[in-house]
């Protein structure tokens, strides 16, 4: 489901999804003006955000937008939020004063750099996930956000903000499913992701999701959404980790896997937790299956959630 639904079906969302709550609780301390927003990229994601928070103009305004490729700023136009400003460097963006708050929808490996620059240049930052390329960029960045407290640092995980997925997370904390001791997660895709170069000088800037240099593949670009959820639902992390995966379908020059499987031990909550993407097969799609001991001896609640339905099973 695209994060402008969620929006249209929740004020849970309209208030979280997009920007953190800090950050709209500026929106209402400031009667009669708009928080102003700059876009920095403007591919899929920076335009899709740029179409959401059209939608909240009485609190937000969009002011300029960034990205490296031209052709980028005729798509950002299309969604017809008025004048902006365009620049080719996210740091003259940076510059600008009267801009109060970023979003960081660029590739991944920049993310680290261009989230501590904005927190530097004293802006809040919703920052696409994932939200950094290393964890020893992730600790900094954390670190960094620490110091700047009276900044937003956000991170694109939507599902903490999607009624469903809040729904959920009550019923585990109700009890609803007794003792949980796995769970089991997929995002699958019949897709090769790959998008069309105009240029081919271009193919690692536009595919770089398909480059180790520039993405950790499959697990940070989809499984993440998943994983973050767990540790946020059952409020835990996992101390063990045990991956396979390889480049099995799509033999086309690619390095990062077409086909992964990892599985998380959470030794405190006593869960393991199966994590898998392929993009050979789209049966199952966006599934969480979320298993507990409750019901009957011979019987055990699931949760099903598929994108935004959910159903239990006994």
């Amino acid at each position: 489901m695209q994060r402008r639904n969620f929006i249209r079906q929740s004020s849970i969302t309209l208030t979280g999804l997009l920007l953190h709550n800090e950050l709209w609780a500026l929106s209402q301390k400031l009667p009669g003006e708009k928080v102003t927003i700059g876009i920095i990229g403007c591919g899929s994601r920076g335009v899709g955000l740029m179409h959401v928070l059209k939608e909240l103009q009485d609190k937000f305004q969009i002011t300029a937008v960034c990205d490296i490729l031209d052709f980028r700023f005729k798509e950002a136009g299309k969604v017809g939020v008025g004048n902006i400003k365009e620049y080719k460097d996210y740091r003259k963006l940076l510059d600008d004063k009267s801009i109060q708050a970023v979003v960081i929808a660029t590739p991944e490996y920049l993310h680290y750099q261009m989230a501590a620059d904005a927190l530097k240049a004293g802006k809040h930052v919703y920052l696409e996930k994932t939200m950094t390329y290393s964890i020893q960029q992730s600790i900094d960045l954390v670190g960094l956000a620490k110091s700047h407290s009276k900044q937003v640092l956000q991170v694109g995980h939507q599902l903490p903000y999607t009624p469903l997925y809040i729904k959920v997370k009550e019923m585990i904390e109700k009890g609803y499913l007794g003792k949980i001791t796995q769970v089991e997660c997929r995002y699958d895709m019949h897709n090769d992701l790959r998008r069309p170069v105009p240029d081919p000088a271009l193919e690692k800037i536009i595919n770089w999701r398909m480059y180790k240099a520039y993405s950790g593949g499959l697990t940070a670009e989809i499984l993440s959404h998943q994983m973050q959820y767990i540790n946020w639902a059952l409020d835990t992390h996992p101390n063990e980790v045990f991956s396979t995966g390889g480049i099995d379908f799509y033999k086309d020059g690619r390095e990062t896997y077409d086909n992964v499987q990892v599985m998380l031990r959470y030794n405190q909550k006593g869960v393991v937790g199966n994590f898998g993407s392929t993009l050979a097969n789209e049966r199952e799609g966006f599934i969480f299956k979320i298993k507990g001991n409750h019901c009957s001896p011979r019987q055990q609640c699931i949760i099903y959630a598929y994108g935004a339905e959910m159903e239990t099973a006994v």
